[in-house]
Parts: structure tokens; C-alpha cells; sequence
């Protein structure tokens, strides 16, 4: 195996495909990347055997073979080599040899025999999204997931495929985030799949704000993403999710539209002095005004009030404010439509149409 490429050309990729390596891994073959050279392509693949990311490179006239390198190693290596430079890559007695000018690398290798393959996508069903609008919906929804919850169902984001839409849900039982996009389905079936959140947040990480197309394919126990420059496969998380309609708030007759940096700027202040544990604060909403109220058992207060567009009746609910905070994070709109129903129901937070956020109150 022998090929030359240029720094640049190397380095983006392998950042890429480095993000399904884990830094404490039990089989050493699995902090190893897989180098696949045939005369005109490079292939680099890590897996951590959950999620799997494969990227693509052109070359010119190399020679073929397949080899197995420690990933962080080589990354770090071509991090650190000049702007420009040229690397020479090739086998040396079972020894992996990268050179560039008058730096010279030696590599131990695996058998490449040895590294594992995330296998064939079973009753796939195929649908296309462009890379900004799938960006958008998981961006706007993953923080909901839950963290190491017993119900590892919700450790997860939901995507659901229908009436060509594609809906990502999350929540891990105190909210929950949903958001929609026009998809270009192949398929009439509806079909969920929960994805774990380490694939989440590596999808965000690895999608550009463009209009060029990603397939997907959903199978029974993987979902894959593919562009032109690589492809990535996740296990999926073999769960029933809750059935998020009934969770949305119906019949809420209180609305509020507030200034969405004023009311995110106001609640960040007020959290100051909440409670460190339960992050209570409480709003108390009369016509044209939203004040808010925040005590720690220190007997620390701290309150404020802003002008919102409210007409109806006196109303106090509490909510937790890392919940709202992350919530107005989320969304990228001037204003903010906050639908109530009473005291004790939870809210409906809109920005857009497609996009609807639930927040559970807290006791007084």
C-alpha cells in the first residue's frame, strides 16, 4: 500500500471520522481506523461498534491495500505537520510509514482482517433531506434528550417518517421538543427509530448549513446517513417511544408573545438566585405583564418584570428555568408564543409553526 495526498486533503476527514472513536476503548482494534486504498480512493472507517463513520478521498495512482492505524495518532500527526505539506504514506515491514519533508512516522498496525464491520441495512426505507433542514430539526430538539435515564428509550432522539415529513421528538419526562421538516420520502408506511445520543450529537457535528441533499436509510436495527464525502451508521435504540401526541397541551386559552432575548435575558438574571437544586422560578402574568420571582433557602430574592402581549387574567405558574433557558436557546425567532391553560397544566412554547416545545410546571 502506497499513496501521496496533501495535508489538507487528509486532515478534515480523518477529524470527522475520529468522532466515533472513543479515547477508552476495551478492544485496541477499535481505536484504530481502517485505511482502504484502491487505485483512485481512499476509504477511512472507526467504529466504536454503536456508531460507525466512513469517509471517502479521490487519489491519484495509488497502490492498494487495507490497513489498520491508531486513529488519534495519525490525527494528531497531520494536526501538527506545516500548512501545505505533502505526506507520503505507505507499509514498511508491517509498520505504517508517514512521511512529509523531513518528518518520518513510524505506526504499529492490526490486522485489518480484524476490524469490524457495521454490515448490511435490513428493510431499508429511503429518503432524501436537505443537510440544513435535518440539521435544523436535530439542533433545535437534542437537548431534550435524556442523560442515562432508566428508560432507555428516552436516551434518545425520535425521528418519525410520514406524509413526507420527517419529525424529531425528544424528552426525557419533565419536557419535551419537537420539530418538522418536508422530507422527499420514497415510502408511504409511517416508520419511527429512536437514535442513541452519542450518533445525535455527531450528526450535529458532522451536518453543513446547505441545500445539497443527505440520504438516509432507516432499517430495522440501523439508520444510515450518506453525502458524497462520507456515510454514517448508527445502531438504533430497540425501544417504544411515548406517544408524544398526548403530551401536547390542548386547549390552552391564555396566550403570551413575549420578546424572546428580553424574556431569556430576564429569566437568566432571575436564576441567579433560585434554588441550586430545583431551579424554581415563578411567573406571575397579568395584562401587558410578565413578572418573574426567584427565593433560595438562603432567603435570597431576586425578581423582574417585562412588557408582553397578554390579555387574559391573572395567572402564577412556576417553571424550571434551565428548562425555558434551553428551551429559548432553541429557538431562533424574535418572538415567542407561550400558550397556558391554567396553574397546574404544562406550557406550549412556540417560535415557528413546525417547531413546538412542552414544558411541565413545577408545584408552588
Amino acid at each position: 500500500m502506497k499513496f501521496t495526498i496533501q495535508r489538507e486533503t487528509l486532515l478534515r476527514p480523518l477529524q470527522i471520522v475520529c468522532g466515533a472513536v472513543e479515547r477508552r476503548q476495551t478492544l485496541p482494534i477499535l481505536s484504530h481506523l481502517l485505511l482502504d486504498v484502491s487505485p483512485d480512493r481512499l476509504t477511512l472507517t472507526a467504529t466504536d461498534l454503536e456508531v460507525e463513520i466512513v469517509a471517502n478521498i479521490p487519489l491519484n495512482k495509488a497502490e492498494t491495500g487495507k490497513v489498520t492505524v491508531p486513529a488519534r495518532k495519525l490525527l494528531d500527526i497531520c494536526r501538527t505537520l506545516e500548512s501545505e505539506a505533502s505526506i507520503d504514506i505507505s507499509v514498511q515491514k508491517e509498520r505504517l510509514q508517514v512521511r512529509a519533508g523531513k518528518s518520518r512516522f513510524t505506526l504499529a498496525m492490526l490486522p485489518a482482517s480484524d476490524f469490524p464491520n457495521a454490515g448490511a441495512i435490513n428493510d431499508a426505507a429511503i429518503f432524501s433531506i436537505t443537510q440544513n433542514e435535518l440539521k435544523r430539526i436535530i439542533d433545535t430538539t437534542q437537548f431534550a434528550m435524556a442523560q442515562q435515564d432508566v428508560r432507555y428509550y428516552l436516551n434518545g432522539l425520535m425521528l418519525e417518517l410520514g406524509e413526507g415529513k420527517i419529525t424529531a421528538v425528544a424528552t426525557d419526562g419533565h419536557r419535551l421538543a419537537l420539530c418538522e421538516a418536508t422530507a422527499q420520502l420514497e415510502f408511504t408506511e409511517a416508520r419511527q427509530a429512536i437514535i442513541p445520543r452519542k450518533a445525535v450529537t455527531e450528526m450535529s457535528r458532522l451536518l453543513a448549513d446547505t441545500d445539497d441533499l443527505i440520504q438516509i436509510q432507516l432499517g430495522t436495527n440501523h439508520i444510515q446517513f450518506t453525502t458524497s464525502e462520507m456515510s454514517f451508521t448508527s445502531k438504533l435504540i430497540d425501544g417504544r417511544f411515548p406517544d408524544y401526541h398526548s403530551v401536547l397541551p390542548k386547549g390552552g386559552d391564555k396566550l403570551v408573545t413575549a420578546d424572546r432575548q428580553l424574556l431569556r435575558q430576564a429569566l437568566t438574571r432571575a436564576s441567579v438566585l433560585s434554588n441550586e437544586k430545583y431551579r424554581s422560578i415563578r411567573f406571575h402574568l397579568s395584562e401587558g405583564t410578565l413578572r418573574l420571582y426567584a427565593h433560595n433557602p438562603e432567603q435570597e430574592e431576586a425578581e423582574e418584570e417585562i412588557a408582553v402581549d397578554y390579555q387574559g387574567g391573572e395567572l402564577e405558574i412556576a417553571f424550571n428555568a434551565t428548562y425555558l433557558l434551553e428551551t429559548l436557546g432553541a429557538i431562533a425567532e424574535d418572538h415567542v408564543r407561550i400558550t397556558l391553560l391554567d396553574g397546574n397544566s404544562s406550557c406550549l412554547i412556540q417560535g415557528r409553526e413546525d417547531c413546538k416545545y412542552v414544558v411541565m410546571p413545577m408545584r408552588l
